[in-house]
């Protein structure tokens, strides 16, 4: 996988969570995707999208200040570091979050397999 489509995956999920597009990340998360709130909680990718979907997530604006690509040539990863402006279960705040992301090939395409978030 070429940093080029691991940068792309990142711009367009961040993209899709920005707009709500529920169907446009279900489309780049793979069928078992996981995030990993920064709390720890591991989320399903139904019951994520489920969130979105229903307002209960609400990411208003994303910006990658910093973005590294892991050296692992059979297991794509890429860790980012983001200011997230969001609204989660009621709270809106700005989050400096970094986010790690796993990536794995579904087809002849490829799909975020898993994505941890924790502060920085």
């Amino acid at each position: 996988m070429s940093a080029a489509a691991v940068e792309e995956l990142h711009s367009a999920s961040c993209e899709a969570m920005v707009a709500g597009d529920v169907a446009g990340l279900d489309s780049i998360l793979a069928d078992e995707f996981t995030l990993t709130h920064m709390t720890g909680y591991v989320q399903s990718k139904a019951e994520w999208l489920d969130a979105i979907e229903t307002g209960q997530m609400q990411y208003h604006r994303m910006e990658t200040v910093e973005a590294t690509l892991g050296t692992d040539v059979t297991v794509p990863e890429m860790t980012a570091r983001t200011f997230t402006d969001a609204t989660i279960w009621g709270s809106r705040a700005t989050w400096r979050l970094t986010l790690r992301s796993w990536f794995e090939r579904r087809g002849d395409e490829w799909v975020v397999a898993r994505t941890v978030a924790s502060t920085w």
